[in-house]
């Protein structure tokens, strides 16, 4: 079954500890931490210090998402504040390699994200060493986007690149994912999806997270 990452960056952080709680005992599988420079993205949000005020509220594993240039500069600090899965981008880095070793090094799990305009191929070289390849189905930045219909058959692809080079892979869509579009990239391929305004709005978690489901349990599964 897919599995579900809220991105807390929709979140109300006013009540912040709340909602967390809410998601995890809505049974979500992930918390989605979506950390912007406003540099490498034109938005600004979080340092490691909120993600050790996360971790101590919740023992849900923190899927750190590093939308920041020269990430290597700071793996350190996240590792140290609780993150379970550090993802770094392609486009952010000239050194990939060594920020997903340095990660491993740290006793976390590696990701490498790519931005909708980046080919596939960048994925390569790194895959058989990744614990998560995560495919960006919007520009990176914002919240609340709509799904990039060439997205999907970008995961079909992907999948198939990830079921020859490492199967353990797992691999995470990150934008757009809401009830008109979860089954679609579930079919293609995704093993986790991130999600933001389609959890944390106006209805409880609980809801929204069992309707999501609904529509892949009428899929049959997987």
């Amino acid at each position: 079954m897919l599995k579900f990452a809220p991105s807390i960056l929709t979140a109300d952080l006013s009540r912040l500890a709340e909602a967390i709680g809410e998601a995890e005992a809505a049974g979500v599988d992930w918390i989605h931490l979506d950390v912007m420079d406003g540099v490498f993205v034109p938005n600004l949000t979080f340092g490691p210090l909120l993600v050790e005020a996360v971790r101590r509220v919740t023992a849900l594993p923190l899927d750190v998402h590093l939308m920041i240039v020269n990430p290597e500069r700071y793996l350190e600090d996240f590792a140290r504040a609780g993150a379970d899965l550090i993802t770094v981008h392609y486009e952010a880095t000239p050194h990939a390699h060594r920020a997903v070793q340095k990660i491993k090094e740290l006793g976390k799990k590696a990701g490498l994200a790519i931005n909708p305009a980046t080919p596939l191929e960048a994925f390569e070289p790194l895959l058989p060493e990744l614990d998560l390849a995560l495919l960006m189905s919007v520009n990176p930045g914002f919240g609340g986007q709509k799904y990039i219909p060439r997205s999907t058959e970008r995961l079909r692809r992907l999948k198939a690149m990830r079921d020859a080079l490492n199967p353990r892979c797992l691999i995470e869509v990150d934008g757009g994912v809401n009830l008109s579009t979860v089954a679609e990239v579930y079919r293609a391929g995704a093993d986790v999806a991130v999600a933001g305004s389609a959890l944390f709005n106006d209805r409880p978690v609980a809801e929204n997270l069992k309707a999501l489901k609904e529509v892949l349990y009428a899929l049959g599964g997987r």
